[in-house]
C-alpha cells in the first residue's frame, strides 16, 4: 500500500511547489508558443532530425526571438524566471505531444519572426 501512495505524494509535491502559470493575452502566449516552436526547430536541427530541415536555421533569429520573448514576458507579468521556466515546459509539452502539432503553427511563426525584424 505504501508502495502505491509514495508515487503520489510525490505528484502532489511537485503539483503544489509548481508556480501557478499566468494567464496570458493572446500577443503572449502567440510569443510564447513561436519562440518554443522554434526552440523545438533548433534542437532538432542540431539533432540531424530531416523534418526540421525544411524549416530556415533557428540558431540565431529563433534563439534571439525566444530570448526577448522570455524577457517581455518576465517585464510585462512580473514573473521570475521560474514561472518563464514553467510557461515554456507547459507549452513545450503542448507542441510536442504531435509532430503535426509543431507543423501547424511554424507558418505563422515564421511571419512573426520576420515582422520582428530579426
Amino acid at each position: 500500500m505504501l508502495t502505491f501512495l509514495a508515487p503520489l505524494a510525490l505528484t502532489l509535491a511537485q503539483a503544489a511547489s509548481a508556480p501557478a502559470l499566468p494567464a496570458l493575452t493572446l500577443e503572449q502566449a502567440s510569443a510564447l508558443r513561436c519562440s518554443v516552436a522554434f526552440g523545438l526547430v533548433h534542437k532538432g536541427q542540431n539533432a540531424g532530425d530531416a523534418a526540421m530541415a525544411g524549416y530556415p536555421v533557428m540558431a540565431q533569429r529563433g534563439q534571439e526571438f525566444f530570448v526577448r520573448t522570455a524577457a517581455k514576458l518576465m517585464d510585462e507579468l512580473g514573473a521570475d524566471r521560474d514561472t518563464i521556466m514553467a510557461l515554456v515546459q507547459h507549452e513545450s509539452g503542448e507542441l510536442s505531444s504531435s509532430p503535426e502539432r509543431l507543423d501547424e503553427v511554424m507558418p505563422p511563426c515564421l511571419m512573426m519572426l520576420d515582422a520582428s525584424g530579426l
